[in-house]
């Protein structure tokens, strides 16, 4: 299965869950929102939400800073 991961291609050998990715890429604990082919993914369905070949995955991290 092939993803698209914040612009940069990814390959899983199988199905998984976005909560699964996150923690392959090891950044399950960093990520405060996450959007599925343009569509935010609330975080409590993240370990339910099951990705699809192709899908375009955006993870973001909120920074404060001033």
């Amino acid at each position: 299965m092939r993803l698209k991961v914040n612009g940069e291609t990814k390959e899983y050998e199988s199905e998984l869950t976005l909560l699964e990715m996150m923690k392959k890429l090891g950044i399950s604990d960093k990520v405060m929102a996450a959007a599925v082919n343009m569509n935010i993914v609330k975080q409590e369905s993240w370990k339910t939400y099951l990705l699809k070949d192709e899908d375009k995955v955006e993870l973001l991290d909120f920074v404060g800073g001033g």
